[in-house]
């Protein structure tokens, strides 16, 4: 409880003042000596001792009157939390050449997990994942569902489309998902580690599409320099891993990125590519505002109603029970 004009509680001084007041004058007043008791005082009755209650509840209103001036209240705080929230669509490569095992236990795998953390720290966004090779699907819609978009992300499996990788195809399927979406803030994550050799719509058209949607593009192109153990099955069927020359269009992935406003990673192993989503993650933030509201409950009518029944009470008290000639 807080007072609108504490200043007014100062006034609370005067109560012990007139306390004091009361009980020198008190013993100044006369007392009434029986003749036929000689040196006896009169039996006290209750009356005697209700004598001190009409100063005490008289003093007990003031002191009500002067709190109830004062304005007591009492303070309620909300706050209201508005998240501006952006829209991501994480385009992930899932061509044969992503089973290549330069990243643990290889690039598709490793992409996968280092994309769940990134969805996790992302409260308050809307998440797609859409998957390409040599054609391009949606995984999963938009949703701010964050565990969903991890068990999309966990069921990704290379061999499921024809192979092939289709860059401009996964970066289209990515911005029709963001077409018609009322967010401020629209980007899509592309990860590949090849070069465009599949799909109708080449990379520099898709981007131009992003360009005029107003929706970012940052490229991560996955593998590490010169050549990569690749599993290849021999002759008798048995898998067995290569040596194959790894090859990634970084010249394209830099050209969609600038042309959308976005940027180009190279994650040569893991620790660069969780590297790459964080620096990500700091660069598209989600607005978040917080607006406090206090509201006040004004308390004063009931101590203001509590004074007056003391006054009432003491009143009564002194004109009917302790009724005196004078």
């Amino acid at each position: 409880m807080n007072f609108q004009n504490p200043e007014i509680l100062w006034l609370l001084v005067v109560v012990p003042l007139l306390a004091i007041y009361h009980i020198f004058i008190g013993r100044r007043r006369a007392t009434l000596t029986v003749s036929t008791i000689p040196n006896k005082r009169a039996p006290r009755s209750l009356r005697y001792w209700l004598r001190p209650l009409p100063m005490v509840l008289r003093l007990a209103a003031i002191s009500l009157f002067i709190i109830a001036l004062a304005r007591p209240v009492e303070e309620h705080y909300e706050s209201e939390t508005t998240i501006e929230g952006i829209d991501i669509v994480l385009a992930m490569d899932i061509s044969g050449s992503m089973l290549a095992q330069d990243f643990k236990p290889d690039r598709l795998e490793a992409s996968k997990a280092i994309a769940a953390e990134f969805v996790a720290d992302r409260e308050g966004d809307r998440i797609s994942v859409v998957a390409f090779a040599g054609e391009a699907f949606t995984q999963c819609p938009l949703t701010s569902d964050r565990g969903a978009v991890q068990t999309s992300l966990s069921r990704l499996r290379s061999g499921v489309v024809n192979d092939g990788t289709a860059i401009g195809n996964g970066l289209a399927t990515a911005l029709n998902r963001l077409r018609e979406s009322g967010a401020k803030s629209k980007v899509v994550v592309l990860v590949t580690d090849g070069v465009n050799n599949s799909g109708q719509i080449s990379p520099r058209m898709a981007a131009d599409i992003a360009c005029d949607l107003g929706i970012k593009v940052y490229t991560i192109g996955v593998g590490r320099r010169g050549q990569a153990p690749m599993p290849v099955m021999d002759p008798f069927g048995n898998v067995m891993l290569a040596m194959m020359e790894v090859e990634i269009d970084e010249d394209v992935l830099r050209e969609v990125a600038k042309i959308t406003g976005g940027r180009y990673f190279r994650a040569e192993n893991a620790e660069a590519l969780t590297k790459i989503y964080e620096e990500i993650d700091q660069m598209e933030k989600s607005k978040v505002e917080v607006t406090d509201y206090v509201s006040y409950e004004e308390l004063f009518l009931g101590w203001l109603l509590w004074g007056l029944i003391l006054l009432i009470a003491e009143l009564l008290l002194s004109k009917i029970v302790l009724h005196r000639l004078v």
